[in-house]
């Protein structure tokens, strides 16, 4: 078995209850099994990383300052990341960066010296599995019950809860993960 080298996670409705540009870390709550899944990766000296959008930032509604408070706050509770990357534009920006496109997941496998195809990236929503996709990295969906049902259906790798998704990326083998090129 082929240990994968980094899982990357979404930030908001997959380690912490999503609160919409939030700029108050007193408002950080975590997901159920967040830490336990974390702490799984951890333990298997897995690189752990975030990756979010965060449009509040272009649009005015939040600040970066409050942003990296309400990281730092994630940071205290889940415990330290390998990386962090967040996306601070706004949907009509045409970034790069923001999921589903493949900069943010990129810019982490750089960071961390590890190549996209021994990557998974764990979300809520199509676009953080696109995201994953789109720079060759592997997708997990962990739906929410904001996550819409056509998303569900279309996600090629579904898990119930965070930890299961750890678990299954632990467990599995390399082969049966390495993402198809289309």
């Amino acid at each position: 078995m082929n240990t994968p080298r980094a899982i990357l996670f979404d930030r908001d409705g997959t380690l912490v209850v999503e609160v919409p540009d939030n700029p108050d870390p007193t408002a950080v709550r975590t997901m159920p099994g967040a830490l336990a899944a974390l702490d799984a990766a951890r333990s298997r000296k897995i690189h752990i990383g975030v990756l979010s959008n965060q449009p509040g930032i272009a649009l005015g509604s939040l600040t970066e300052a409050a942003g990296h408070a309400v990281d730092a706050q994630v940071e205290r509770l889940l415990g330290p990341f390998d990386t962090w990357q967040v996306c601070p534009h706004a949907p009509a920006d045409g970034c790069s960066c923001r999921k589903p496109k493949p900069g943010l997941v990129l810019a982490a496998c750089r960071e961390l010296g590890v190549e996209p195809r021994h990557t998974f990236v764990i979300g809520d929503t199509a676009a953080d599995v696109e995201a994953a996709r789109a720079a060759g990295a592997v997708g997990i969906l962990v739906p929410t019950l904001s996550t819409a049902r056509a998303e569900v259906e279309a996600a090629s790798w579904v898990e119930t809860t965070l930890v299961d998704a750890v678990h299954s990326v632990i467990d599995a083998t390399r082969e049966d993960l390495t993402p198809s090129v289309q």
